[in-house]
């Protein structure tokens, strides 16, 4: 692998934004969940995107966290391993912001979205790294 480049970087500084969201908001009562949860699908969105990019590996803009998983497998990349639970983020990317179409059977567990959008984030960073210091693969 080569070393991170902006784009990549770019979309890592955001996933952070976006994490640092979801990490303060869940320890909120008052916080509404749709913005806790539109935050943790972001944070995957763009942590995905990162790796992707980092890879070299055109995207589609899309908010469907499983299609950006599938990207990952299909071009040899191991995703993370909370990916079923983010594939249930996707409809927190639009759906949730416009209080249309949101799966009302999904109930948002804040502590394990806080932990689960972590550990992407952490994933995400340790791929960077990795490549960064010009090691191969996943971390």
């Amino acid at each position: 692998m080569h070393s991170p480049g902006e784009p990549a970087l770019g979309l890592l500084r955001r996933a952070r934004d976006d994490a640092y969201v979801v990490d303060r908001l869940a320890q909120d009562p008052a916080a509404p969940d749709w913005v806790i949860g539109f935050h943790a699908q972001q944070t995957a969105e763009k942590g995905i995107k990162t790796v992707l990019a980092n890879a070299n590996v055109l995207f589609p803009r899309t908010h469907n966290i499983a299609m950006l998983l599938a990207l990952l497998k299909q071009n040899g990349i191991q995703p993370p391993d909370q990916d079923i639970f983010l594939e249930r983020l996707t409809p927190f990317g639009v759906a949730a912001r416009y209080d249309t179409g949101l799966d009302q059977s999904f109930s948002l567990n804040r502590e394990r979205t806080r932990l689960e959008t972590l550990a992407l984030l952490e994933w995400a960073e340790a791929i960077l790294s990795n490549a960064k210091n010009g090691s191969v693969g996943s971390p």
